[in-house]
């Protein structure tokens, strides 16, 4: 996929979603990411994934792997 430069995503590549504390990378989405799904307020853009793990958020199974969950 792209990064997203329209708000809220604002071209960063990691999003987390807020109510799943899961991070995904806008580089590698995949379809089950259902990052079209995700409610603006729930979507916390990063500049990197370690950025994201320090705020306690785990990875997305489908488009970063090695879930903690």
């Amino acid at each position: 996929m792209a990064l997203r430069y329209v708000w809220p995503y604002s071209g960063k590549r990691y999003l987390g979603n807020t109510n799943e504390k899961e991070v995904h990378d806008l580089l590698n989405e995949n379809t089950k990411c259902n990052i079209d799904y995700i409610k603006p307020q729930h979507i916390k853009m990063f500049d990197s994934l370690d950025d994201a793990h320090k705020e306690n958020f785990d990875n997305c199974d489908h488009c970063l792997g090695g879930s903690y969950r």
